[in-house]
């Protein structure tokens, strides 16, 4: 297996902001909607916030050598918005930009490529006290934050990518309520959805205005393809259902030159999509230099009734469907089934359906189990090195039938604030002790070290 990745394959992991660097009100830092939503009783498990979280911003030496000890080559990490623009505009706060020119900084002089995130779910409060990515003026203030990081950290970042993750921000956030900020609502989600979009566009357009050569610009989808639980007509709909509101209204608009086809049907009496605007698709179908995938699991839809029968109280995650039948298969820790060849399927689907697709990366693929600790003291997790093993395995079919891919990031490098989950849930490749904040790097974390360095030699 390990022969089959090209020379140049990049091998990383990928953090993000507000999971593991703590300190949300150190130097300057403005309130996030993960701030203000984890106060809310019963929103996240536990009562926990982001702190500790992994306490990253003030831990950065220690976690570059875990970096540099496990061989990866690249860093996927985002900037916390209300770190760098407490309030979302107007000028930065100067102490957390230069965290991040240190934490490049140091990744460059270690021979690691940083991939930067603009956005990574954490809106300044700020913003949604005016309505957040409901709003078109968010998309507006995240072009000119996209532009002031670039214009600070350009000289030493390379691979920009503006969004992780836009469906649960937008559905998950606004439409079910399960993640910040808490909204439950149908034209509102949608809205929210289109404008992610639209400050991704607009973000990369003034980005590339600016850019020097060899920078590349990007955004992270999650994929999850939908498979009909039977082969009956009422499933195989509710699965397409399924696949327009997680992948195609983002995919179609982005490298198909179209809103999704369908979706205006799905939500009729929800939304009237007033949020379009002539030009939006051409300014969200900004050219790519490579598209990032998330991958953890399948999706196993059925048809089931709307849980609101009235479309104007129907949220925009109420389509009929019911994800709730899982297969007869292995499943992590967190319940989600195991099936790695998803992830072929994902990302074959996609180069097959977007003919001239940019250079794909999978840019989070990771899994919970729990912590076994042997005799000796070694978190001997041999369940996650299964998981990894099949999923690059994975990556490499994909590969073999003509996916341009480029590299592999393990989610993640560090145990994390695992969002409305809190701290419940591991997916680090270094075990944390929150009280403590002890770093044990577990035997998958020796495993993927030994498996990149086989890769490179072969």
């Amino acid at each position: 297996m390990t022969s089959s990745f090209p020379p140049g394959f990049r091998w990383g992991v990928a953090t993000s902001a507000f999971q593991i660097e703590g300190a949300t009100t150190a130097d300057g830092r403005g309130p996030s909607i993960w701030d203000t939503f984890a106060t809310l009783p019963g929103a996240v498990a536990g009562g926990d916030t982001g702190e500790p979280a992994a306490e990253h911003y003030h831990r950065l030496p220690e976690d570059l050598a875990l970096l540099t000890g496990l061989g990866v080559d690249a860093y996927r990490f985002s900037v916390s918005w209300p770190r760098v623009q407490p309030s979302g505009r107007g000028r930065p706060e100067r102490r957390g930009l230069d965290f991040y020119r240190r934490l490049v900084e140091g990744l460059r002089d270690k021979g690691i490529e940083p991939f930067l995130t603009l956005y990574h779910w954490d809106l300044p409060q700020a913003l949604e006290d005016e309505g957040g990515w409901r709003s078109r003026d968010t998309a507006e203030r995240f072009a000119e934050y996209a532009v002031l990081v670039h214009e600070e950290l350009g000289d030493v970042v390379d691979h920009w990518t503006t969004l992780n993750e836009p469906y649960p921000c937008a559905i998950a956030g606004y439409a079910e309520g399960r993640h910040a900020p808490g909204a439950r609502e149908g034209h509102g989600a949608l809205a929210a959805a289109h404008h992610l979009l639209l400050g991704h566009g607009l973000a990369v357009r003034a980005m590339r205005a600016r850019a020097t050569s060899g920078q590349r610009f990007g955004v992270v989808l999650n994929q999850s393809p939908a498979l009909p639980v039977t082969r009956s007509d009422a499933d195989i709909a509710a699965a397409e259902r399924q696949d327009t509101l997680l992948r195609r209204q983002f995919t179609d608009p982005l490298f198909g030159g179209r809103y999704a086809p369908g979706l205006t049907t799905m939500f009729d009496g929800v939304s009237d999509f007033s949020f379009r605007h002539d030009g939006d698709l051409e300014t969200i179908g900004q050219p790519l230099d490579y598209l990032g995938v998330n991958y953890y699991y399948r999706l196993h839809v059925a048809d089931a009734p709307h849980r609101e029968p009235d479309p104007a109280r129907r949220t925009a995650a109420d389509i009929g469907v019911d994800t709730t039948r899982l297969p007869d298969v292995p499943r992590t820790g967190m319940g989600w089934p195991v099936e790695p060849d998803g992830l072929t399927e994902a990302l074959v689907g996609l180069h097959h359906r977007y003919p001239g697709l940019p250079p794909v990366y999978v840019t989070e693929n990771g899994c919970v189990y729990p912590d076994i600790v042997d005799e000796r003291g070694v978190f001997a997790d041999e369940q996650r090195i299964a998981y990894l093993r099949e999923h690059i395995e994975a990556a490499r079919a994909a590969m073999a039938a003509g996916v341009d891919l480029r590299g592999y990031f393990c989610w993640s490098l560090l145990d994390n604030f695992e969002w409305a989950h809190g701290y419940k849930h591991r997916f680090g490749l270094v075990h944390v002790d929150y009280p403590t904040q002890r770093r044990t790097p577990r035997a998958s974390y020796h495993w993927y070290r030994d498996h990149i360095a086989a890769c490179r030699t072969a």
